[in-house]
């Protein structure tokens, strides 16, 4: 695999990252939000990645975003009939977000960035010093 090559697989991780921190903080948003039903209450999202081999004979690959998946969990149920959203049993609904579950990932995500972006500096340099051998 050539440095060209890893700067490719770099980039595909730092765009994949940004998902994950972009639904993380949607999560985040979200986590407080108050529903009149466990239906339409919000669900907690979490990006699926895979690993793309392009060749395995030179190693090519890259990360890939499949999708985003909702959680199966059930939200969080509270019980407060002085609100204007409860229900008739006087429940109102929060989503089934975890705030420590969701900062523990945007720091392992957030991690995850700053290393893809130092595999990029490190393999810019590898290259320039590469070119500065020729003269």
């Amino acid at each position: 695999m050539g440095l060209l090559n890893v700067l490719d697989v770099s980039g595909s991780a730092l765009a994949a990252q940004s998902v994950r921190l972009n639904t993380i903080s949607s999560n985040l948003a979200n986590a407080e939000s108050v529903s009149a039903t466990p239906q339409t209450a919000y669900r907690a999202k979490q990006p699926v990645f895979s690993a793309l081999v392009q060749d395995a004979m030179s190693g090519l690959a890259s990360v890939r975003v499949d999708g985003i998946a909702e959680s199966a969990a059930p939200p969080r149920q509270e019980y407060a009939p002085e609100h204007p959203l409860a229900d008739g049993d006087g429940y109102i609904y929060y989503g089934n977000v975890n705030t420590v579950e969701e900062m523990a990932n945007m720091i392992s995500a957030s991690r995850a960035y700053q290393n893809n972006v130092e595999v990029m500096n490190t393999s810019k340099q590898l290259l320039l010093q590469t070119l500065n051998l020729g003269r």
